[in-house]
């Protein structure tokens, strides 16, 4: 028996954990408090750890109050999260296990795939709870997870095909969603537009100018700026200036192209709502763009408003430290041809947003 096993682990420090023993083992170990057995647990569902079994265990982690291998389940949720949602698992989990996920950065899967998961567990939950399966319940048992699905994120077709008619959001919702795909100035929405990133660490940022001007004019010219970045980092957006003439919208495509072979990495035609100070306004890219050492990348905007403030005692090289000391290094030329003006010394994208 189970105690039996216990015992004589404590007497001669063996066990046998299999698949089908290890969770009442655990249990039992963490009941009479033998750390070494529990460990021991650990280490054998850690070493068994896959995508198909990652939200099992997840599940397990949480109710057995075991971080280490929570946070070792997350990852392998954010490396392969498209198998980790298909596995069985999946459906099970409760509440606050799907918020934990649906809160992360880090998970690698289209927004809209994201979302027919998460109908996939409400439709469990409703089963669970015994509802029957409605829209509004479906929304019921949701509950806190709906705000953390990113649906600005998607393309509007995406969001056509499937949000819209899921008839889990309001009417007004998703109308609101769909002005804010196709029009500008964009209504505001209560949905976060971070993207979601491949890459582990905190969002980090630099200004490559050292002072703020005034009267910088658009005619349909994009502005464009080459940079190089000495180590791998993900682009997720740029600050841009706004208008000197108080509260004003703009329309803007923004752009990122690898230089030498002219190809488009990244690209989104958007808006942003300026408040007439001379700070930078986020404008983000709908899915990272992967930026590698020693490539030559070009930076572009173009916008579509009145006039701006602009930045000046550009920097040529601009080093940043991470909390856990990584440096990155941008190196900045500028970019001939058409740029409307913008070059290393002045001009607009004063702002890359990244991560290493």
């Amino acid at each position: 028996s189970l105690f039996l096993s216990l015992i004589r682990f404590l007497y001669s420090d063996e066990v046998h954990i299999g698949p089908e023993t290890v969770m009442t083992t655990l249990y039992t170990a963490k009941k009479y408090a033998v750390p070494a057995l529990e460990s021991r647990c650990v280490e054998f569902l850690t070493k068994h750890l896959r995508a198909d079994n990652a939200f099992m265990l997840l599940t397990q982690a949480r109710l057995f109050d075991e971080p280490q291998l929570a946070s070792l389940c997350l990852d392998t949720i954010d490396k392969s999260t498209g198998d980790a949602i298909n596995a069985e698992g999946f459906t099970d989990i409760d509440l606050d296990t799907l918020c934990a996920v649906l809160e992360r950065d880090t998970l690698s899967i289209r927004e809209n795939r994201l979302f027919e998961a998460v109908v996939r567990w409400a439709e469990a939950e409703c089963y669970r709870q015994q509802l029957p399966l409605t829209s509004e319940n479906k929304q019921r048992v949701l509950g806190k997870a709906l705000p953390l699905i990113r649906f600005p994120l998607m393309t509007v077709e995406e969001f056509a095909a499937g949000p819209a008619q899921s008839g889990i959001l309001f009417d007004r919702e998703v109308v609101n969603l769909f002005l804010h795909f196709t029009v500008n100035p964009k209504p505001r929405v209560d949905y976060i537009d971070r993207p979601r990133c491949c890459l582990r660490g905190e969002e980090c940022s630099i200004n490559r100018f050292q002072q703020v001007e005034s009267r910088w004019g658009y005619s349909g010219t994009s502005d464009r700026i080459r940079f190089n970045v000495n180590r791998r980092i993900c682009i997720v957006g740029f600050g841009l200036y706004g208008s000197i003439h108080g509260p004003t919208d703009y329309q803007v495509n923004i752009q990122i192209l690898e230089s030498d072979k002219r190809i488009t990495l990244g690209q989104h035609d958007t808006g942003f709502s300026c408040d007439g100070t001379a700070n930078t306004f986020r404008v983000m890219f709908k899915e990272p763009v992967e930026i590698l050492p020693s490539v030559n990348y070009t930076a572009c905007a173009t916008l579509k408003g009145p006039d701006s403030h602009y930045g000046t005692k550009g920097l040529k090289k601009i080093t940043q430290e991470s909390a856990t000391g990584a440096k990155t290094t941008f190196f900045f030329f500028s970019s001939p041809g058409n740029n409307n003006g913008t070059s290393v010394e002045d001009g607009q994208i004063p702002e890359i947003i990244y991560y290493t």
